[in-house]
């Protein structure tokens, strides 16, 4: 059986790469080992609550995000942000401190000392340093903002966004945007405040989903691709021929394609390279994954004593609690919870505490309810509790992250027709994956493009995509 690509994983990162070369008339075959496809955006219903086992919405600044929602027909469905999302809330002291969400939100709040809120103010007054390719997120932050705003504010933002530790991820590769105003501008405050006169909304207020969750854009993704996506198969090997590839299944027959995209956890995909590309192997292999704990807890109303307010809150490691944060669901977008229900997501293990994500699921949830008792005012039974383990969790981008990058965006020079694409080359998010996986369709579209013009001449035509879907099943 041979397609014109192989897709190895089915998780959103693979599945859009997969949709945009169909729609560009190439035979496309998925290959994902799970028996559902869409990796880790996983929304499940547990009676009237909806639980995110991954993650709980997209940014609404992406245009990718935005136009493929269009496209695969689930635009009806989207959810905006909820009003009620007034504040962000830290954790000081065993304290919960509500900061308004607007630009000047952590100046009109006492979260931050008198001292830290002057210091935070003089940051126009920083003089911008050369780019530092080894400085740490912590690092950057400190010497711009102070060590309070560095240590109160990154650290817990940091555990939140990508669940490890501000003090080891490289800045360059986790926030690059914000390096580069230090760069253009000279301060990341005048940055910010040019970005905010050209049309520019805070981040929090730039997130949507959908009414049954984030795991309805892979589905969605599924149903258009049809019979392209097999689940249930385990690629082992692939095996680099004449203009070629061979791709073997421990529970399928072979498949050749002309390109192969590996869009795995970094795990798989040093596996995958391993004898055919050194460099890349050896790269994806050196991305660590700490392991992830979800857990969440519904509650009736009146059980909880917090307005819950805002997003929900985070916590930085001088407080050492065993969550690095919470998601108050039920406010953040609409259909989460019964009426007269909240629902409850807490955040633990990561970078930070791998070893709190290995707990049994009665440990987790007794974790979650004893913090959401102490800071929300949570009392009495949850309604409902499930715990969703993920014994690989959050890439981390540690400081040289971008050599590995580097060398993984390479593995196509060096072995043409092999590409890698995921969430560990430019963002965790789903619309940083999906802006990854576009670029990567475009580049493999190109190759397979230039193949073809030479191929052209003495081939038939190339089948519609309808029927290049439905040759490989």
């Amino acid at each position: 059986m041979t397609v014109d690509v192989a897709v190895i994983g089915g998780g959103i990162s693979g599945l859009f790469a997969a949709y945009e070369l169909v729609r560009r008339g190439h035979r496309v075959a998925v290959l994902e080992r799970q028996v559902r496809a869409g990796g880790n955006a996983i929304s499940e219903r547990l009676g009237g609550f909806l639980m995110e086992h991954g993650p709980s919405s997209v940014n609404a600044a992406s245009p990718v995000a935005d136009d493929l929602s269009r496209r695969v027909g689930i635009d009806a469905l989207r959810c905006e942000l909820g009003s009620g999302v007034r504040y962000r809330y830290l954790v000081r002291a065993g304290t919960l401190y509500r900061i308004p969400i607007h630009p000047f939100g952590f100046l009109a709040s006492p979260y931050l000392t008198i001292g830290g809120r002057l210091r935070m103010m003089a940051e126009p007054l920083v003089p911008p340093l050369r780019i530092d390719a080894g400085e740490t997120v912590a690092a950057f932050w400190r010497r711009r903002f102070g060590s309070e705003f560095s240590d109160r504010v990154i650290d817990p933002l940091v555990g939140g966004l990508f669940a490890g530790r501000a003090a080891e991820l490289s800045m360059a590769a986790t926030f690059p945007a914000v390096l580069d105003m230090e760069q253009r501008f000279g301060s990341v405050i005048r940055g910010a405040i040019r970005s905010r006169r050209a049309g520019g909304r805070m981040p929090g207020r730039r997130l949507f989903s959908w009414r049954d969750g984030v795991g309805t854009l892979p589905q969605a993704i599924v149903r258009e691709l049809g019979c392209a996506v097999r689940t249930g198969i385990a690629v082992r090997r692939i095996t680099r021929l004449a203009g070629s590839f061979r791709v073997e299944a421990a529970n399928s027959a072979a498949l050749h394609a002309r390109v192969v995209v590996i869009a795995t956890q970094p795990h798989v995909a040093a596996a995958l390279l391993d004898g055919i590309d050194g460099p890349g192997a050896e790269a994806a292999g050196a991305i660590d994954a700490p392991p992830l704990a979800v857990t969440f807890l519904g509650y009736a109303r009146r059980q909880v004593d917090h307005p819950l307010d805002g997003l929900g809150y985070l916590t930085p490691s001088a407080e050492r609690r065993a969550l690095s944060g919470a998601l108050f669901c039920s406010t953040m977008f609409a259909a989460r919870a019964p009426e007269e229900h909240v629902a409850l997501v807490g955040y633990g293990g990561g970078a930070r505490a791998p070893d709190l994500a290995l707990r049994t699921s009665a440990e987790l949830i007794a974790i979650a309810r004893e913090e959401f008792s102490d800071l929300l005012g949570a009392r009495g039974d949850p309604v409902v509790a499930r715990v969703r383990r993920w014994p690989r969790g959050l890439p981390q981008y540690r400081s040289g992250h971008e050599r590995h990058v580097a060398a993984l965006r390479d593995v196509e020079r060096r072995c043409a027709g092999l590409f890698v694409t995921g969430n560990y080359f430019a963002g965790v998010s789903v619309a940083a994956c999906l802006t990854q996986a576009l670029a990567t369709a475009s580049r493999v579209h190109g190759v397979l493009r230039g193949d073809r013009e030479d191929l052209d001449r003495t081939a038939p035509t190339h089948p519609s995509s309808s029927a290049a879907r439905c040759s490989i099943a």
